[in-house]
Order: C-alpha cells, then sequence, then structure tokens
C-alpha cells in the first residue's frame, strides 16, 4: 500500500483581464459610411445610438465582474489551502494514531509473551514433578519386580526340592507318626 498525500491544485489559467472590443467604436468612420450601413442593412440608425450609450454602461460592468471573478479566484485559492491544510492535519492525526497504535501492539506483544513464559515455566516445574515422581514409582516397580524374581526363584527352588525327595514308605510314616 503507497501512502502519499493528495493535494488538490487550482489549475493555474491565465486569465488576462481581456475586455471584449468596446461596440461602438466607429468613431472613425466619416457620417457618409454609417448611411452607408444603414443603407445596405447592417446597422440601423438607432442602434448605433444604442451601441453609444451601451458603451458608457458596460465599463463599470465588466470592472466589476472582473472583481468578482477575482473574488471567486480568491476564495477558491482559500477553499483549495483549507482542504490540503484539513488533509495535512488529518494525515499528521492517522500518522500519530498509526505510532501509538504500533507502540501499543508491542507493548501488548510484550507482555503477551513474558505471561506466556511465565506459564511455560509454571507447566515445566509440575512437568519435572511429576517426570520425578514417575522416576521414583519406576524405581519402586524395579525393586518389586527383582524382590518378586527372588520370590519366584525360591518357590521354584522349594517345589524342585519337594519333588526331589524320595517318597516315604507306609512304615517310615507310621513310625514317624507314633515318634511324633
Amino acid at each position: 500500500m503507497t501512502r502519499g498525500r493528495s493535494r488538490v491544485d487550482m489549475p493555474q489559467v491565465e486569465c488576462k483581464d481581456q475586455e471584449p472590443p468596446p461596440l461602438g467604436d466607429r468613431k472613425e468612420q466619416p457620417q457618409g459610411d454609417e448611411n452607408r450601413e444603414e443603407e445596405t442593412g447592417l446597422v440601423p440608425a438607432s442602434a448605433n445610438h444604442q451601441l453609444m450609450t451601451l458603451e458608457g454602461k458596460l465599463g463599470p460592468y465588466f470592472s466589476s465582474l472582473d472583481s468578482s471573478i477575482d473574488i471567486l479566484k480568491k476564495r477558491t485559492q482559500e477553499l483549495i489551502e483549507n482542504i490540503n491544510e484539513s488533509r495535512q492535519k488529518d494525515h499528521a492525526l492517522m500518522t500519530n494514531f498509526r505510532d501509538n497504535l504500533k507502540i501499543r501492539v508491542s507493548d501488548l506483544a510484550e507482555k503477551l509473551e513474558e505471561r506466556m513464559y511465565q506459564i511455560y515455566n509454571h507447566h515445566n516445574k509440575i512437568i519435572q514433578e511429576k517426570l520425578q515422581e514417575f522416576t521414583q514409582k519406576m524405581a519402586k516397580i524395579s525393586h518389586l519386580e527383582t524382590e518378586l524374581k527372588q520370590v519366584c526363584h525360591t518357590v521354584e527352588t522349594v517345589y524342585k526340592d519337594l519333588c526331589v525327595q524320595p517318597e516315604a514308605t507306609p512304615a517310615e510314616e507310621e513310625r514317624a507318626h507314633r515318634d511324633g
């Protein structure tokens, strides 16, 4: 994602204060030329009089229009500058927010990591205790297994001894019974 500040620029249009040529600028024409225009139907005589009257009124109108355009240009430029300032403030706000968020996330990650290691240590102690108990029980089982083997060996020896002795005759059994 690219980050760039966008900016509104007002196009720089060269607006020269161009006034249209005055409408009644035919003073240099001799009187006879006006009559020719009237004869040809290009400009009636009453129109020439109206043009001269408008010429005096249009001068202030165009200067008023020019000042209104200048005011609109200035106002537009101010609005554009306000928009750009607002965007710069928004950009600074977002930058601060992002930086604060990074710090908080980093702090939270450190706390989480610390808590995780505490849990690991606690579980390691439990596992160590259980392993120690297991080792002790395995040692007892090993000791009991050795004792069981000795008992089995003794039982086996006794059984062999019982089985190997010759059987006594019934007369010997009677003597042993009487003596006894």
